[in-house]
């Protein structure tokens, strides 16, 4: 080793010549790449070919499930819907059970002045379109201005909607608006692509991110619980326009 003030009075273009090895070895050495392992110390499962290739094959079938699905609405439109009417009537039968009895107290008599207006409405509107089955129809003692339809002919008006309605043809434009929904299937509709919303969150939050499982579960309930899409809206405009035509 050189002392300090020796390597002082050493001309550059001799250290530099003493450096050289040194610099010439770092140059050498190479460090070794980095690859990740599991915590058993193999490549994630991710990585292996046979993964891949379950993985495609679960796609194509995928795609081909969603092709096979694949239905018309009333008006044309192209629309992903895997629930059968049996299952769509049903849900709308379980849905229909859980609303009587959050009404309980509040529907309206059979025959009272409100329910035979509505009922007669409601009768006019479905014979017009030429709708077959046994249709129930009750009001709901409520202020809320709103009208829903169930899977399974089930017809629900709040007493508030009525004074709003003012007739029966502004009564009759409403239900066949509600009546429209369940006509082109719009629930089993929204059922459907809560499926497929729900597959793909699993999906992500599998490969990606867990806490996008969470995620998904609340968007899935969210897309359930929201109204229907402006293009179901418009769909129902129509079709309830057309049943107001007959």
């Amino acid at each position: 080793m050189i002392p300090l003030g020796q390597l002082r009075q050493l001309p550059l273009w001799r250290l530099a010549a003493r450096a050289q090895p040194h610099v010439r070895w770092l140059s050498n050495y190479s460090r070794p790449a980095y690859r990740r392992f599991s915590s058993n110390g193999r490549p994630p499962f991710w990585q292996s070919r046979g993964f891949w290739y379950a993985a495609g094959t679960a796609g194509t079938g995928g795609l081909v499930y969603y092709e096979l699905h694949i239905d018309e609405s009333p008006t044309g439109r192209r629309r992903f819907i895997d629930i059968s009417p049996a299952e769509e009537e049903k849900l709308g039968q379980a849905a229909y059970l859980q609303t009587m009895a959050q009404y309980r107290g509040q529907i309206v008599p059979r025959n009272a002045p409100a329910d035979a207006f509505v009922r007669r409405v409601a009768h006019r509107v479905i014979g017009a379109a030429g709708l077959e089955g046994d249709w129930e129809v009750h009001v709901i003692h409520s202020p809320e201005k709103n009208a829903f339809v169930l899977p399974g002919r089930k017809i629900f008006v709040f007493s508030g909607l009525l004074p709003l309605a003012a007739s029966e043809d502004g009564l009759a434009t409403v239900l066949a608006h509600e009546i429209a929904h369940q006509y082109a299937r719009h629930s089993a509709e929204k059922l459907s692509q809560a499926k497929v919303l729900s597959l793909l969150y699993m999906l992500v939050s599998l490969f990606v991110d867990p806490s996008l499982a969470q995620l998904g579960r609340s968007m899935t309930s969210l897309l359930l619980e929201l109204p229907n899409s402006r293009q179901c809206e418009q769909e129902a405009d129509e079709i309830g326009l057309n049943f107001m035509a007959m």
